[in-house]
């Protein structure tokens, strides 16, 4: 009987942990910095994995090159990091948040390679089930 007891009692223990462990790594991925991360991982280092999760469904990509304004959407973006999947980019990345309420961030992220910079804009929001990109404005300088 006491062993029943002792296996009880670490079973409890067991389960208690795994649910609180849970719930650590789900109120991560609500925080606008997992999504941040997730996005610089992508363009910057080829880890595409997560970000997915962090794009709203009606995401909209927009670049400007010289005059010509190029939109691109959710799946064209995905198609297009998947093809660059694990490779690392040769450039210096960091962000600044330009402004940022409890719903609404807007961030830059600088990537800084030889001779030119990729600037990005990021729209960000909290939906309440976690901050998602809604748009990414980017431009080269």
């Amino acid at each position: 009987m006491k062993a029943l007891k002792t296996i009880a009692a670490a079973l409890l223990v067991v389960l208690s942990t795994s649910a609180f462990a849970s719930d650590d790594t789900k109120s991560e991925k609500l925080n606008i910095n997992y999504a941040l991360k997730a996005y610089i991982d992508a363009v910057a280092h080829g880890k595409i994995n997560g970000l997915n999760e962090v794009m709203d469904k009606d995401v909209k990509f927009t670049s400007t090159r010289g005059q010509q304004i190029i939109n691109h959407d959710r799946n064209q973006m995905l198609n297009s990091l998947k093809n660059l999947q694990n490779v690392e980019q040769n450039c210096t990345t960091e962000f600044s948040i330009v402004e940022s309420t409890p719903t609404q961030s807007v961030v830059k992220v600088t990537m800084k390679y030889d001779g030119f910079s990729k600037i990005n804009y990021l729209n960000m929001s909290n939906t309440g089930k976690g901050w998602k990109i809604v748009s990414v404005a980017t431009s080269y300088i």
